[in-house]
């Protein structure tokens, strides 16, 4: 039986610090804003769950078809000892990694980082019980923090999958590649999973769907902010607005008030006024061109080995090494 173990890097108060800060500076900006990051209490990760079997949101399937068509290729090149993922650690798209992986007989050890303690506890669970002769590893830490926390190993490969690299201004990815390569050394390998430009018509229900399932999710952040600061949003005095931004090449998520209000947040002594039409930035979602991700890349200390794609087009895998 593998041995599993979690390191916890992240105290019982540093969400808490870390909501009141962001929403302190977000909400009193100009204009509004909180961080995606927020979404995803145990409600918000249900409707995530959900959005990803929505018929209009294309990502996590296209790119799981990706991932299995290349998972043994990625298994050959990499001829990875340790995986690393940033994210889900039980996911499907994981388990097409670690089948390839443990199927080539190279990978003797996996490690999931994860900001939440309660997930990556079950995931370690559940994946060294389906995988007997692994060494699970979890890491409980922020990604943007706490990278250097990683069990250093030998040819270890990186998974950052979902394209959730769109989720970070060009200025964060920047900071946040710089850091991916700063862990690894020379010949390791990182495995992106980035969303591809296209036709806003297919971009757009993605993020707004016809069951509403993605409105949710958006207003999520709000009771968040209810429960854990004492506030007083009405959650349904906000519509849920997705749009394409073309100068910038992503998708906004915003909250637009439907109405002028004020709301009270106690814990940290604010009283917000809002005007009717008035919006408050919660996501962005950056899609790609494979010349401006390979020079992000490159620029960040990584050569590119592999472009993938999807037969449309949709969304990319790249396998880069650290150089």
């Amino acid at each position: 039986m593998g041995e599993h173990v979690l390191d916890v890097y992240l105290d019982e108060d540093h969400a808490a610090r870390e909501l009141r800060a962001d929403v302190r500076a977000g909400l009193t900006a100009d204009p509004r804003w909180t961080p995606p990051k927020w979404f995803y209490d145990a409600r918000g990760s249900e409707l995530f769950e959900e959005i990803t079997r929505l018929p209009e949101y294309y990502p996590t399937r296209t790119e799981s078809a990706i991932l299995a068509e290349r998972a043994g290729a990625v298994a050959r090149l990499t001829e990875a000892k340790t995986l690393i993922e940033l994210g889900s650690g039980s996911s499907e798209k994981t388990r097409l990694l670690l089948d390839a992986l443990v199927g080539h007989g190279t990978l003797g050890a996996f490690v999931p980082l994860d900001v939440s303690a309660s997930a990556l506890r079950a995931a370690v669970t559940a994946l060294t019980g389906a995988y007997p002769g692994l060494s699970v590893r979890g890491v409980v830490g922020d990604m943007t923090e706490h990278l250097r926390h990683l069990p250093d190993g030998d040819n270890r490969l990186i998974a950052f999958l979902g394209g959730t690299i769109g989720n970070l201004i060009p200025a964060e990815r920047t900071v946040f590649l710089s850091s991916l390569r700063s862990v690894l050394h020379e010949g390791e390998w990182l495995l992106l999973g980035a969303d591809l430009v296209k036709d806003p018509a297919v971009l757009v229900p993605a993020y707004d769907d016809a069951a509403g399932v993605t409105a949710a999710f958006n207003r999520n952040v709000l009771y968040v902010i209810n429960r854990e600061l004492g506030a007083d949003f009405d959650p349904l005095a906000f519509q849920h607005v997705a749009r394409w931004n073309p100068d910038h090449e992503w998708i906004e998520m915003r909250l637009r008030s439907i109405r002028d209000q004020r709301v009270g947040i106690p814990a940290l002594d604010l009283d917000l006024a809002f005007a009717a039409g008035e919006e408050l930035r919660t996501e962005i979602s950056a899609k790609f061109r494979r010349d401006g991700l390979t020079g992000e890349l490159d620029a960040a200390g990584f050569a590119v080995r592999q472009w993938w794609t999807d037969p449309r087009g949709w969304f990319s895998v790249t396998l880069a090494q650290a150089r």
